[in-house]
């Protein structure tokens, strides 16, 4: 029971902690769209580093992230990850080397300002209108058109089951056949202790990790389903490590 109770009054403490320091990147970030693709996305990802070091610490959340070395000068990547709770994004869009987008639904670009970085950092999608779905998908290959990395949760929604991993929707696969880009696996783990989905205003802070697994080349597999499960194979014999 004390547990809960501090727990949740660290959840207050935390989100006080996330507005205010968002506060002090969000007009530079808002103002970094007057440049052009990818330099206004690289702002993007440098300001959030900043945001990311002032806001963990204050929250009293270690972070740790291993493989960088996989990611190889002058190339970009789709990088997929587990979804385990809201706490990903802001590990894995700054962690992310270099200038990168992920897939995001629409309905959390209408948060009040923290929609405006929403926007600036993702693809947005309307799961429920397939035009949407439709131009997404163009959108995330002009991304990579653009010498950026295309982050995507193949899992499509936070895993809130007792699984390491729910199963994968076929979207970052189709992506890496047909555009030849190689998927960069990134394992996330921490972030469902210290913020999970069964509860409601609690948080409890600790140590957060991402580690990049080495690339994948699309031209090894016959298909979409072969890449797929090759990917969903590799990631679970390293999330079942921790």
């Amino acid at each position: 029971m004390i547990k809960n109770i501090l727990a949740r009054i660290l959840a207050i403490w935390s989100a006080l902690a996330f507005i205010g320091s968002m506060l002090l990147v969000l007009l530079p970030i808002w103002a970094a769209g007057i440049f052009g693709e990818p330099t206004s996305t690289a702002w993007m990802i440098r300001l959030s580093r900043f945001w990311m070091s002032i806001y963990f610490p204050l929250s009293f959340i270690k972070v740790s992230i291993k493989g960088k070395e996989n990611f190889q000068p002058n190339e970009n990547y789709i990088v997929v990850c587990n979804h385990n709770s809201f706490m990903d994004v802001p590990l894995s869009s700054p962690g992310i080397p270099g200038p990168n987008k992920t897939i995001a639904k629409v309905e959390m670009s209408r948060i009040p300002l923290f929609g405006i970085i929403y926007k600036r950092g993702s693809i947005l999608i309307n799961r429920k209108d397939e035009n949407s779905r439709k131009e997404s998908y163009q959108k995330m290959k002009d991304v990579l058109d653009a010498g950026m990395h295309m982050c995507i949760y193949p899992e499509g929604t936070r895993n809130k089951t007792d699984q390491p991993m729910k199963a994968f929707h076929d979207g970052a696969f189709k992506l890496s056949m047909e555009t030849g880009k190689k998927i960069i696996p990134a394992i996330i783990n921490g972030t469902k202790e210290m913020l999970p989905n069964n509860k409601t205003l609690y948080f409890w802070p600790g140590k957060i990790s991402m580690e990049f697994l080495s690339p994948i080349d699309p031209k090894d597999f016959v298909d979409v389903t072969a890449l797929k499960e090759y990917v969903f194979k590799t990631m679970m014999e390293k999330l079942t490590r921790y």
